[in-house]
């Protein structure tokens, strides 16, 4: 029922803001995130911008300032904020914030409540679609929250930690560089003709998923599981950074521009002299510093990265057509933001292997990591962006980016599938990113 799934994802961001205090929730690290503050006031924006004012023909605003100040993109309802400069917004503070959600709220259950018999403000507006869109939008920015706060808890000299306590992963003794625990193997898939692309029938879907189509695909085959931290230290111990043959020429200025050696959020140990390779570095998270985990995904990759390390390993990233193949009749099961453990984990600790012996069909498709693909982010053939300023939601960032798929430690178990697209700049590194291999057969 709509009205029970607005409320468990509306009640699911305040508990993802609740470890948070107030001071937390003000601070903008870096022009890509924003304030968690902002995040509550323009998630809930939408619903009154693109919900109530079109639903309700008597509704007013409920701050007149507000659709200035928490639109993020929308061209067509209006100016906006500066993204930059988010965090210089002290005003409204997190209480009145906090009081226009719960106006929203009211208004949108008294909404859902009367919507049968409802004549829509704006002709033709169909309100379950927009409650709808609007939920899965403030699932994309319940994930953003979580990265977001971690970006700028990582500037902090405390290194304070979201969350304190998560499930314990034991991090074993032995170096991993000579012990690997699950083979990596590969799964070889016929060319041909294959279809990809969201069904209508299936539910909802973003308009980038649209429509579903044919693709052309030779024989490929792809590794059942993704790049472990102790094999992106091999490419590291390689000298992988320093090597220009590996990399985009992109690549290799923006490696030489930010000084990149390493994973983001990875921390070289003080004292590293005799140690393995695996315990010269601790990893910064969502529950403070811990030890690198060597067996689970490496994480917080850009693509330039991800596609140095293939180039290394002699592999490739697959492409998003391929990824997907693989990934159709999978169910959307993994480590996700409902799991509890805030950060990619060891396959060996998901639950997900039961065979003696592993095999080669692809795990950790779904959840830990979000998996970069070699495609660039476009429509597909006959894509049509949705009518009206929703439009602008996904077809006006089609230029410069690449695709990524298969959701997160941080994303939301019901908000995935096989056909979403994600979407960053190859330079992108804050978010959970991670490598799978793909070889051309």
């Amino acid at each position: 029922m709509l009205a029970e799934r607005y409320r468990a994802v509306r009640s699911f961001t305040t508990t993802l803001a609740a470890p948070l205090r107030d001071e937390d929730c003000v601070v903008q690290s870096m022009p890509d995130a924003s304030p968690t503050k902002w995040h509550l006031a323009h998630t809930t924006w939408f619903f009154e911008t693109f919900v109530l004012a079109r639903a309700i023909p008597s509704y007013r605003a409920f701050h007149d300032g507000y659709g200035f100040l928490f639109n993020s993109y929308y061209d067509a309802v209006g100016s906006r904020h500066p993204r930059p400069e988010r965090g210089l917004l002290t005003r409204p503070s997190l209480d009145e914030i906090r009081a226009y959600r719960e106006h929203v709220d009211t208004k949108m259950s008294e909404l859902m409540a009367s919507s049968a018999g409802a004549r829509p403000r704006t002709p033709g507006f169909d309100i379950a679609f927009a409650t709808r869109l609007g939920l899965e939008h403030e699932q994309q920015h319940q994930e953003l929250l979580l990265t977001d706060i971690l970006h700028a808890f990582s500037r902090n000299p405390l290194r304070p930690a979201y969350r304190e306590t998560g499930a314990v992963i034991a991090v074993p003794d032995a170096d991993p560089l000579r012990v690997d625990p699950v083979t990596l193997r590969w799964k070889r898939y016929e060319g041909g003709l294959h279809e990809i692309g969201h069904d209508e029938a299936d539910g909802f879907s973003f308009d980038n998923e649209r429509p579903r189509h044919r693709v052309f695909l030779d024989a490929f085959s792809l590794a059942n599981r993704l790049v472990t931290n102790a094999e992106y230290l091999a490419f590291i111990a390689d000298g992988g950074y320093a090597r220009p043959e590996l990399w985009l020429a992109d690549g290799f200025a923006e490696v030489q521009m930010q000084r990149w050696s390493a994973p983001l959020y990875w921390e070289r140990n003080r004292d590293e002299n005799g140690q393995p390779p695996t315990a010269r570095f601790s990893q910064f998270g969502l529950l403070g510093v811990e030890p690198l985990d060597p067996h689970a995904p490496v994480c917080h990759v850009s693509f330039y990265e991800a596609d140095a390390y293939a180039r290394w390993a002699g592999a490739r990233l697959p492409s998003e057509a391929e990824w997907e193949l693989a990934a159709q009749g999978a169910r959307p099961a993994g480590n996700f933001v409902e799991s509890g453990h805030l950060a990619p984990i060891a396959l060996r600790h998901s639950g997900a292997l039961r065979e003696t012996e592993w095999s080669e069909e692809p795990y950790q498709l779904f959840g830990d990591v979000w998996e970069w693909t070699q495609s660039p982010y476009v429509g597909y053939p006959g894509f049509q962006p949705w009518t009206g300023a929703i439009g602008e939601y996904n077809g006006k960032f089609m230029c410069n980016q690449l695709v990524l798929r298969g959701g997160s430690c941080v994303t939301s178990t019901n908000h995935i599938r096989a056909s979403y697209r994600n979407f960053f700049p190859p330079s992108a590194r804050w978010q959970f990113s991670g490598i799978r291999l793909a070889r051309s057969t």
